[in-house]
This record gives C-alpha cells, structure tokens and sequence, in this order.
C-alpha cells in the first residue's frame, strides 16, 4: 500500500480511490457491451441491405412504358417482325403452264414451288415422257432463291424474340435497366446492328423474289423447257400463283428496317452517351460564388 502512495506520488496524480476504480470497470463494461451490441445491429442492417437489393432486382410488372416510345415501337417491331416472316415463310404457290401443240392437241403441266424457293428442285417434267408426239426427259424449273429468303425470315424471327425479351424486361425490369449503364448501351447497339440487317435482308429478299418471279413466268418457263424452243409447241403460264403475300413481306422488310431505325433514337436517349451530352454545356455556364470568409 505504501508502494502504490509511492508510485502515485512519482506520477504526480492522486491515488484513486476504491470506489472510483469500480466505477471504471464498470464504464468499461458497458462500453464493451455497447460495442457488440452496435455489431450485432450493424451486420443485420448489411443482412437487411443485401435483401433489399435482391428485391430491387425482382420482377416488377408496369404497363406504363407501353404508353411511352420507347416501349411502343418495340411492341410494334415486334408485330412487323411476326408479319415479315409469316408472309413469306408460309407461302406455296402453283403455276399452271399449258402447251399448244402444232397438231392442234393441247397438254398441261403443274409447277409447284414454296419456301425456301429451290426452284432448281421443283420438277416441271417428271420423268421420261411423251409431250406433243416429242420425248422429253425429266425437266426442273431454273433458279435457286434459298439463300435470301431464309437471311430475311432469320433476321425477322431473330428480331421477333430480341423484341420479346426487351419488352420482358422493359415491362418487368425497367428500374434494372435504368439504373445501369449496360442495358441501355447494350440495347442501342443491337438496335442499331438490326437496322443494318433489315437493310441487307429485305434488299437481298427483292432481289430474290425478282428472280423468283421471273423463273416462273412464260418467258422462265419456255427458257427451261426445250420442247418449248420449238416452232412448232407454244408454252404459255395460264395460271400464275398469287404473290402478294411475297410483295407483301418485301413491304414489311423495309417497313421493319424504319421502325428499328426510328426506335435507335429513343434507345440511344436512355444511354449516358445522351445524358452526358446535355448535362455537360450546363456546368460550365454556371457562375461560381465565393465562399464566405
């Protein structure tokens, strides 16, 4: 007891007394009670946070950007696209070629062509046979459109899904695709890459369904057949297959390529490449006020 009066002394302090060191073991454990205690409430309000995120990632159905541009176009993108493709990818047509004989006799031959348009797989004569006292050997129609009918109702059903899954997330996960900077951006590239594909598909499905057409009319249809080169056999198509649902889908190509090209300016509006362009010349209008003293 002497020592400590001693050690206090040399510090210059006053030796504490009982009473006063038991106060401050129990400060003490009070602040360390308080310690855990905020811990514990901490790491519930990280457990409640991180739930909370979840949440804000989930399904929320809204209707309302079907009432705005953005939401609109993609609905009608996805009805054009549905249009493009159902118009050509369901045809069939048949073409009725009658030949005129020089004998006065008259005989008749069928062609039935549809999609994909091998018209060098659709036979006008099957097998060896007697036509107009001539023989003739197995005769197919001449051209091969396959190639670009099928770009064309690839690309329409390519955009016809892309329009689905935006309109998915434009009704149920809009406040995902605001909040971050990869869907919008992601949104217009693809946007503008389709619009590109339109161009290319529909041009080439014009070109395509041009020479469909010609094949198959009486100028084609004489071409393929020798019988018809003779001076004494006319050919002629009597009855032609109704192609208006293959204009009709040309139609829709084009059609399809304005509408995505139109919907690329209210995409491009939801990218930060947008914001940053009309948010930046205000910033430095502003006046800067001094600070007080």
């Amino acid at each position: 007891m002497k020592q400590n009066r001693t050690f206090w002394q040399q510090r210059g302090t006053q030796h504490p007394s009982p009473v006063t060191l038991h106060a401050r073991r129990l400060l003490t454990e009070s602040d360390a009670w308080s310690d855990n205690h905020s811990f514990g409430t901490t790491g519930r309000e990280k457990d409640f946070g991180a739930q909370s995120a979840i949440m804000m990632t989930g399904f929320r159905l809204n209707l309302s950007p079907l009432k705005e541009p953005l939401g609109f176009v993609k609905l009608v993108e996805w009805l054009t696209a549905i249009f493009a493709f159902g118009s050509c990818g369901g045809f069939s047509g048949r073409n009725i070629i009658s030949l005129f004989c020089g004998d006065g006799g008259n005989e008749t031959l069928t062609a039935n062509f549809h999609y994909p348009f091998r018209l060098s797989q659709v036979p006008l004569v099957e097998g060896n046979t007697t036509i107009c006292n001539h023989s003739v050997t197995t005769t197919h129609m001449v051209g091969d459109s396959a190639s670009s009918a099928e770009f064309f109702v690839g690309i329409a059903i390519v955009c016809f899904l892309y329009s689905m899954v935006a309109l998915l997330v434009y009704l149920g996960y809009m406040h995902v695709y605001k909040d971050s900077d990869f869907g919008p951006i992601f949104d217009f590239v693809i946007t503008a890459i389709l619009v590109f594909l339109w161009l290319v598909c529909s041009s080439a499905w014009a070109k395509g369904l041009q020479n469909v057409k010609g094949a198959t009319d009486t100028e084609g249809v004489s071409a393929t057949l020798a019988l018809c080169k003779g001076g004494n056999v006319t050919c002629e198509v009597t009855e032609f297959a109704n192609l208006r649902t293959l204009n009709i889908s040309v139609v829709f190509g084009y059609l399809n390529m304005f509408v995505w090209a139109g919907n690329a300016w209210f995409v491009y509006k939801e990218t930060r490449w947008h914001s940053q362009k009309f948010s930046s010349p205000s910033g430095h209008g502003r006046q800067q006020v001094p600070a007080p003293i």
